[in-house]
């Protein structure tokens, strides 16, 4: 009798200690809403106010989620996670500031993936002039990005601004950048960036996408359309346009170095000159206005260029 109370003792001084441990845990999931409170514990029935106040209290390679409608806050990502607003509308309102700023180092060790996931966002910079916040989405070091139905618009520099100091991928499936200084620059410090643009639609910026040396391009099935200055601006990296509309800028292509490859694209109605520097087609490339520095083919004269 004497050891059961002692034992009952002994589980009375545990359980509390085991009650209170969980709350000083991340969790995998956490929760954002537009009544919500960053002093809460960011689970679904009550949820943190701001992405950068969820943050701390997710778990690398953890996930937050929106509830409901709001602007959630800019935020600085400096581990593995997803940020997923599908289904409901989340917004980043960054006026003077950058939107979202990537920086995953992986330190220490503890991180090895360095993957950061953005799905479902809209991001905003708009002020008291036209285009006030800085950068949307600022990379600065991960080595996979991962952007997935992604507006950004009103940014003075880009919308996607990757100016990362390795090598790395970036991913950027279904967005929309509009009315940035730029749509999506590269221009990585070091290592190579390998670039992946889908079903994107980049509209009304000064620049389209422009890419600089160790940057490797692949636009396909995007819209490139409206940019005061360049749609497509080759600034030293290779780029490979394919199945893409390039119309209604100032110059569709203009390659001042590196490479660009052409395949199955409508470049139309560009002000100045569809395509300004050496390009290469591999066919199928529908130019209508100004044509500029026509492309030259990737083989010989055959139904199919280049192709094996």
């Amino acid at each position: 009798m004497k050891r059961f109370a002692l034992f009952a003792a002994a589980v009375g001084l545990v359980l509390p200690v085991l009650a209170t441990a969980p709350a000083h845990a991340q969790a995998t999931r956490t929760w954002v809403s537009g009544v919500g409170n960053d002093a809460n514990p960011c689970s679904r029935t009550a949820p943190c106010k701001t992405f950068a106040g969820a943050i701390s209290k997710t778990a690398i390679n953890g996930e937050i989620n929106c509830i409901d409608p709001g602007g959630y806050g800019a935020v600085t990502i400096t581990k593995s996670i997803t940020i997923d607003c599908t289904g409901t509308f989340g917004s980043i309102l960054a006026s003077f500031v950058n939107g979202v700023v990537i920086n995953a180092t992986g330190s220490g060790g503890t991180d090895p993936l360095r993957i950061v996931r953005l799905r479902g966002i809209t991001i905003n910079g708009s002020g008291s002039s036209n285009r006030a916040g800085i950068r949307g989405v600022s990379i600065v070091s991960a080595l996979e990005v991962h952007l997935d139905n992604v507006v950004i618009d009103n940014f003075v520099q880009q919308a996607v601004g990757d100016v990362r100091t390795g090598a790395g991928k970036l991913f950027v499936t279904n967005s929309n950048f509009r009315n940035n200084g730029v749509g999506m620059g590269m221009a990585p410090t070091s290592g190579t960036l390998n670039v992946s643009v889908d079903g994107t639609a980049i509209e009304g910026n000064g620049i389209g996408i422009a890419a600089a040396s160790n940057v490797n391009v692949v636009i396909s099935r995007s819209v490139i359309s409206g940019n005061s200055t360049n749609g497509i601006d080759a600034q030293g990296g290779q780029m490979a346009v394919m199945n893409s509309t390039i119309s209604s800028n100032n110059v569709g292509v203009q390659v001042s170095s590196g490479t660009v490859r052409l395949y199955d694209n409508s470049i139309m109605f560009n002000t100045t000159a569809a395509i300004s520097g050496a390009t290469t087609s591999f066919g199928l490339n529908r130019i209508v206005g100004t044509s500029g520095t026509s492309p030259s083919p990737a083989g010989a004269a055959t139904d199919a260029l280049g192709t094996q």
